[in-house]
């Protein structure tokens, strides 16, 4: 049923007569009745009786006002429920304990006002795909892997440069160090069961253990952060990776140790994907707050592989 025509019998039962109907809808009094018409004969029932007084409901006009009213009341909730800025804004960070989290919780507290929906895509590919889509309004992502140069449509900027630690327990060799060098690491086994093949993490850590001589083991299942920090703990000839601003919590008895990679410090890049043509005011605003609060990147004494892109 075409909206138009609906409005029109609207506001003309509201008028009582059509030529003030069309000086409210600015058109002519011929369209209003060409409109009421139409939408009588969709319906197969007269609307309106033509009186000396102008234009009054019928039985049956009567019974379809309120419901008439509805109707444009849904759609204005529809184009609403779309409209810019009047949505949550839609933000892809990966995982909840990585750094790019705590990122959207510092915007969060910055601008407690916007709506935020916060998901976790694994894939770039999929991420990507719910960008140009509109499904989600931004992602952040290492970029651009070997092989995988982003869309026309898709703009970047590298927010974050995450350096790396070395995670060890208490009985492993290094665990007492208060940093080691990356040269350091050579002949110790370095267990990330997270690594998955074809991920922009797995072209980051292949071109780290090639650049280093490095032996990074992804073997076994995958049981979460729990089990790796379990057998982290329990087993002192493995260490694992992560990044600085990983938030993860411990038993006491475990005693891991968190240790500051050097010469180079590897540092893991964190980019803000989105749509070049997104209209979303708050992504604005969150571009904006992240190259405000970001700390930079490429700094002296770092490592990043070569495909990294600069924005």
């Amino acid at each position: 049923m075409d909206l138009d025509t609906v409005r029109t019998f609207v506001v003309a039962a509201d008028a009582g007569q059509f030529q003030e109907a069309a000086a409210e809808l600015a058109v002519t009094q011929q369209a209003v009745s060409k409109r009421i018409a139409a939408l009588e004969r969709s319906l197969g029932v007269r609307l309106f009786t033509r009186t000396a007084r102008g234009a009054e409901l019928t039985i049956d006009g009567q019974a379809f006002l309120s419901h008439a009213r509805e109707m444009l009341r849904v759609a204005e909730r529809a184009v609403a429920s779309v409209r810019p800025g009047r949505r949550p804004l839609r933000v892809d960070v990966i995982a909840s304990r990585g750094a790019v989290s705590g990122l959207m919780r510092g915007f969060h507290r910055a601008y407690p006002e916007i709506e935020l929906d916060v998901v976790w895509l694994f894939d770039i590919e999929k991420a990507v795909a719910a960008i140009r889509s509109g499904e989600i309004d931004a992602s952040f992502r290492a970029v651009a892997a070997p092989g995988r140069p982003l869309p026309e449509d898709i703009e970047s900027v590298r927010v974050l440069d995450e350096p790396l630690q070395l995670l060890t327990g208490p009985a492993h060799a290094l665990a007492g160090a208060r940093s080691v060098t990356v040269a350091q690491l050579a002949g110790h086994r370095i267990w990330m069961p997270g690594i998955v093949p074809g991920t922009e993490w797995a072209a980051y850590y292949d071109d780290l253990v090639a650049e280093f001589g490095l032996t990074i083991e992804a073997t076994g299942p995958n049981f979460g952060s729990d089990a790796l920090l379990d057998t982290i703990a329990d087993t002192p000839a493995l260490a694992t990776f992560m990044g600085e601003q990983t938030r993860l919590v411990w038993p006491a008895g475990h005693g891991l140790r968190r240790i500051p990679v050097t010469d180079p410090a590897p540092v893991y890049p964190h980019s803000l994907l989105w749509r070049r043509d997104n209209p979303h005011p708050a992504l604005a605003t969150l571009r904006a707050h992240l190259a405000a609060t970001g700390a930079g990147h490429d700094a002296d004494g770092t490592w990043a592989p070569g495909w990294v892109l600069e924005r």
